[in-house]
């Protein structure tokens, strides 16, 4: 028996953000349970928290899908570090939580909400021409949809998209069949003001593999590439609120930050499942 949380990222709506089922005391889970765990909760990820190996971390995660094990993923990162602290965590240092994952040490800090700092890209820079035309295809887009293209990625693989309007991010209609195997996010930014929420950029993110294809509610991976993108290309303010989910029925809200030439990614979380797992 071991305890069990589930947590409502990026939203402060219960149940439109995107849920994170958060497994405590899983040190003596193996491989073999943890993704059979991950394909019976049937979420986008679920995480499972460890002693730490590593020095200067408070804990350390492991991060599933149904597929397999991720090296990082945003959205987990807030969720766990949120049911580490709630269920008693204490960190080392003062106002911040340091997480260890296979992607290395990653500072989370509190505050008004949680927040992390966005690790370094393992592939970033222009998109090849073919691969291109074939992402614009399998999306519905048109060629002069597309602003610029580049890899985004920070473990998940996200290929990154910048269209010309809003509109266009939230009409795309991806063919299941063309996009399989991609990893995709799509954003655009709103003229300054023109939302009274003051949300500045809309994102979608489509994922799939050898098992499924689908739209994430609110990814915090993804968001945390795009600013690492966008912000020095002068896309973005290093500052803003974006906005995902929108199409799926989700209020997710992004809160990304550039300090000091470190990109923060925050956003509210929230319990709303406890119990226990008998695994």
């Amino acid at each position: 028996m071991v305890a069990v949380r589930v947590v409502d990222v990026f939203s402060t709506v219960p149940f439109r953000g995107n849920a994170i089922a958060v497994v405590h005391d899983a040190d003596r889970l193996g491989d073999e349970d943890m993704l059979a765990i991950a394909r019976w909760t049937n979420l986008s990820e679920t995480t499972f928290l460890c002693a730490p190996t590593s020095e200067g971390a408070d804990y350390r995660v492991r991060i599933w899908t149904v597929g397999g094990e991720l090296p990082f993923a945003g959205h987990p990162t807030l969720g766990s570090a949120h049911a580490w602290l709630e269920a008693g965590g204490v960190a080392a240092r003062d106002g911040v939580v340091v997480q260890e994952c296979a992607a290395g040490l990653v500072e989370v800090r509190r505050g008004e909400r949680l927040g992390f700092a966005a690790p370094p890209l393992v592939r970033s820079g222009p998109v090849e021409g073919g691969q291109l035309d074939r992402v614009v295809d399998a999306l519905g887009l048109r060629p002069d949809d597309v602003v610029e293209a580049a890899w985004v990625d920070n473990g998940p693989g996200w290929l990154g998209l910048l269209l010309r309007s809003p509109e266009v991010v939230l009409a795309a209609d991806p063919d299941r069949a063309k996009a399989r195997g991609m990893k995709l996010g799509l954003a655009a930014a709103y003229a300054p003001g023109a939302r009274e929420d003051g949300v500045g950029l809309e994102v979608r993110a489509f994922y799939s593999d050898d098992r499924d294809f689908g739209e994430d509610p609110v990814t915090g991976s993804l968001n945390a590439g795009l600013a690492q993108w966008l912000v020095p290309a002068g896309h973005l303010p290093p500052r803003y609120v974006a906005a995902q989910g929108t199409v799926i029925g989700r209020e997710g809200r992004v809160h990304v930050s550039v300090e000091d030439g470190t990109t923060w990614v925050g956003g509210a979380t929230r319990t709303l499942v406890t119990g226990t797992l008998s695994a």
